[in-house]
C-alpha cells in the first residue's frame, strides 16, 4: 500500500459537507447540507446558495450528492440529490442545474421518490451515472419504515434507476409492474446505501450501506435482486434487540462483505486499472468511514475482499472520497468545520 504521498488542503471551513466532484478544469464543487455549493480552485473558495425547491434541512436531510452529467463538457449540467418537504412528508429528489463557472441556474427537479416519509433520517441519496447514461441512485428506508424495503411498490429502501430526463428505462426489472411506483426500482432490500460505484474492470455495480448496530454491507448489485433488509442482517437494533433471526433466506442475496461491529461506511470511489498514481490501489474500492474514522481500500480483484487501512494521516469522521482523472484521491471530512484534502504521490 502507498507509503510516499503528500496531502494538500483544497478547501476548509466547510459546513456539514456531504459530497464533491472535480470539473474538467480542476475546479471542485462541494455540497453543504444547508443548500450551499462551495466552489474551490487554486486555493480560493466561494460559497453560493442553490435555489432548491422545497429543500428540507433536518436530521440527515438537506443537499446531499453532486455528480456531473455525462455530457457536462457541452451541457454544463450538474445533478444533485436532496431532501425535499417537511417533517411529516419528505422525500429524496433528483435535480439538475447548469453551471457557468460562477453561478448555477435554478435547479429543475427531474425525479421525486414516490413514497413520502415522516422522519428526517435515512435518505441514502447517493447517485451514479452508468456507462449507458442512465442514473442509479439510492433511497433509504426512512429509519422507521424498514419493512418497506421489501415492498416493490414502495420506493423506500431501494436503489432506483432512471434516464437523465427522469423517465424510466424500458429494461428496468419491474418496468411492466401494474403499479408505476415499482417501475424505477433496480434493486430492493436496502437500509441506507451511501456508496455506489461502477467497477469498469469487472463491469459491475458495487454498493455499500449502513447497517444498524453492526451489519454494514458491501454488495454487488444485479437488477431485480433482493438484498435482504430487514429480513436478513448481521446487525442488531440500537437497543441491542434482535431485528431478525435470519442471516440468510431463500431468494435474498448475501453481502460480499459484512462489517460487524459497524464501521459506518459513507462515501466510496473506485480506483481502477486506468489510474496509475498509486498502482498498489488499482482495482480497490476506497471507502470513507464515520465511526472507524479511517480510509479503507478493499480489494475487488482477488475475491477475498482484503481490507487495508490506507493513508493513516487522514483521520476523523470522513464523509466522502473521490478519485481524480490523474489518480489523486480527494477525501472530504464531516462536520461543522470540515475540509477537503487531496492525496497525491510524493
Amino acid at each position: 500500500m502507498p507509503d510516499d504521498y503528500k496531502v494538500t488542503t483544497i478547501a476548509s471551513d466547510l459546513k456539514s459537507p456531504w459530497s464533491m466532484v472535480q470539473l474538467p478544469n480542476k475546479t471542485w464543487l462541494i455540497t453543504e447540507r444547508d443548500g450551499h455549493i462551495v466552489i474551490a480552485k487554486n486555493g480560493q473558495q466561494i460559497r453560493v446558495k442553490l435555489a432548491l425547491d422545497g429543500l428540507y434541512v433536518a436530521g440527515q436531510g438537506g443537499l446531499l450528492d453532486v455528480v456531473l452529467a455525462p455530457d457536462y463538457s457541452v451541457s454544463k449540467e450538474v445533478l444533485f440529490t436532496y431532501a425535499q418537504g417537511k417533517l411529516n412528508a419528505n422525500r429524496l429528489v433528483i435535480a439538475k442545474a447548469r453551471f457557468d463557472g460562477e453561478q448555477f441556474s435554478t435547479p429543475t427537479i427531474i425525479y421525486q421518490v414516490a413514497t413520502d416519509k415522516g422522519t428526517p433520517q435515512h435518505y441514502a441519496g447517493r447517485a451514479l451515472v452508468l456507462p449507458d447514461n442512465t442514473l442509479l441512485f439510492s433511497s433509504g428506508d426512512g429509519f422507521d419504515y424498514r419493512e418497506q424495503a421489501q415492498v416493490k411498490t414502495s420506493q423506500l429502501g431501494k436503489v432506483l434507476r432512471i434516464k437523465l430526463d427522469g423517465s424510466i428505462p424500458e429494461d428496468n426489472p419491474f418496468s411492466q409492474h401494474e403499479n408505476n411506483k415499482a417501475h424505477a426500482v433496480y434493486t430492493l432490500g436496502h437500509r441506507n446505501t451511501q456508496g455506489l460505484i461502477y467497477d469498469y474492470d469487472s463491469q459491475q455495480v458495487v454498493s455499500h450501506e449502513h447497517g444498524p448496530a453492526g451489519g454494514d454491507e458491501l454488495n454487488y448489485l444485479t437488477a431485480g435482486e433482493n438484498y435482504g433488509w430487514p429480513v436478513i442482517t448481521y446487525g442488531k437494533d440500537y437497543s441491542q434487540a434482535r431485528i431478525s433471526p435470519f442471516t440468510k433466506y431463500p431468494g435474498m442475496k448475501l453481502p460480499s462483505v459484512d462489517w460487524t461491529p459497524s464501521i459506518a461506511p459513507s462515501g466510496m470511489a473506485y480506483y481502477g486499472s486506468q489510474h496509475s498514481s498509486f498502482t498498489s490501489l488499482q482495482r480497490h474500492a476506497l471507502i470513507t468511514t464515520l465511526v472507524d474514522k479511517k480510509l479503507y481500500a478493499v480489494n475487488l480483484a482477488n475475491g477475498d475482499f482484503t481490507q487495508t487501512h490506507v493513508f493513516p494521516d487522514i483521520t476523523g469522521r470522513l464523509r466522502d472520497v473521490f478519485v481524480t482523472s490523474k489518480g489523486g484521491i480527494a477525501v472530504l471530512a464531516d462536520g461543522s468545520d470540515a475540509k477537503l484534502t487531496l492525496i497525491t504521490p510524493e
